[in-house]
């Protein structure tokens, strides 16, 4: 059977571990707070999930022991690491460098960074996270070129040089969530493109064989789409390519698609997304799947955009046709959002309504 990397990505705000996440989630244990917390809205609707693994706290290594094996025994064996440098300094860092990196059986996984580079607001405090809080910015995720040295070289010493850091040709992968920022921050493409082509050269330094920069593509449209992290450049081909990306691939459904109805309607157009992708692209493109889309739990009222009937067996459906869509294209990997994406009900971890059916569907697809 033909091997397949399929790589998740991780929201890792499952913590308390982080000092400055409690002015988001008072309680201490992060965006768990959000989940055990949610209640019905004022119009009647409701959402009730919770994790059959419990608040666990995921930057403990021994739970994360414990969700390699889980992620590794059913077929899941890439995590993609949501990764945030804010106010000069790292945030979130704890669930990498505290639960994965420190678990014993971290050996049976790779994982790689995306850099989640978008403004940091208060979508995620629910006491904030309406209207004005949307567009209330807590904390700027542009960075100058002296911070963007300092981030290579972390990301060199801590990461980049792990046997266990995902790459390819030998070069390790780092994604960028938004181009807008990296570009913006860094001083125009020209100065975006001279960054890049530094880290390389600092990988190449430290023994590696450069750096892949991998792109995040949205909707190719300036505008935010509402209740998402950050926002939206538009971007050609040329640009991409010209910075110095050597591959692509989505974060989410919800970037690029109407997802307000039943998860077999949007399938077909994702599907069309891949192969307008892949076509426009001189580059790898890695085809992408989505679990559900619903960020209802972060706010008090009702947000439309809601993807109904994602059930284990639609997903699976998905997978394939991704899996599809990967050998059409010669490529190996798949990125899946997510792992742990609760409060915008995206994730592969267990839970009260469905168990483990979405584990499931992805042994089903790429062990058996």
């Amino acid at each position: 059977m033909k091997k397949y990397d399929i790589a998740a990505y991780i929201w890792p705000a499952y913590t308390g571990d982080e000092p400055r996440s409690r002015i988001f989630w008072e309680e201490g244990i992060g965006e768990w707070q959000t989940v055990k917390n949610s209640a019905p809205k004022a119009c009647g609707y409701s959402w009730d999930r919770k994790p059959l693994w419990g608040y666990v706290n995921e930057a403990d290594p021994y739970v994360m022991s414990m969700q390699i094996d889980a992620a590794a025994d059913h077929g899941v064996n890439v995590f993609i690491y949501d990764w945030y440098w804010y106010d000069n300094r790292p945030f979130l860092e704890n669930c990498l460098n505290d639960g994965f990196l420190k678990a014993p059986n971290n050996s049976r996984m790779k994982f790689y960074i995306m850099w989640a580079n978008h403004d940091a607001n208060y979508t995620w405090d629910i006491r904030n996270s309406s209207a004005m809080g949307e567009n209330c910015s807590v904390w700027r995720g542009a960075v100058s070129r002296s911070q963007f040295e300092n981030i290579g070289h972390r990301w060199i010493k801590q990461y980049f040089t792990r046997e266990n850091y995902y790459k390819i040709d030998g070069k390790p992968v780092v994604s960028i969530y938004e181009l807008n920022n990296f570009v913006t921050g860094l001083g125009g493409v020209e100065a975006a493109a001279d960054a890049i082509r530094w880290l390389d050269g600092e990988c190449k330094k430290a023994g590696l064989a450069g750096v892949h920069f991998q792109f995040v593509r949205w909707n190719g449209y300036w505008e935010n789409i509402t209740g998402v992290d950050g926002e939206v450049m538009e971007t050609t081909p040329e640009l991409v390519k010209a910075l110095g990306f050597e591959s692509l691939t989505h974060y989410q459904f919800v970037h690029f698609a109407n997802i307000d109805r039943d998860y077999a309607e949007i399938l077909p157009d994702v599907q069309k997304e891949w192969d307008k992708v892949a076509d426009m692209y001189d580059m790898p493109y890695f085809p992408h799947v989505s679990v559900g889309w619903d960020n209802n739990p972060r706010f008090k009222e009702f947000r439309h955009g809601v993807v109904i009937n994602n059930t284990p067996e639609e997903v699976e459906k998905a997978l394939r046709a991704a899996k599809a869509q990967a050998d059409k294209q010669g490529v190996s990997l798949i990125t899946v959002n997510s792992w742990n994406e609760w409060t915008e009900t995206s994730y592969l971890e267990p839970d009260n309504l469905y168990g483990y059916g979405y584990l499931e569907a992805v042994k089903k697809v790429f062990t058996e």
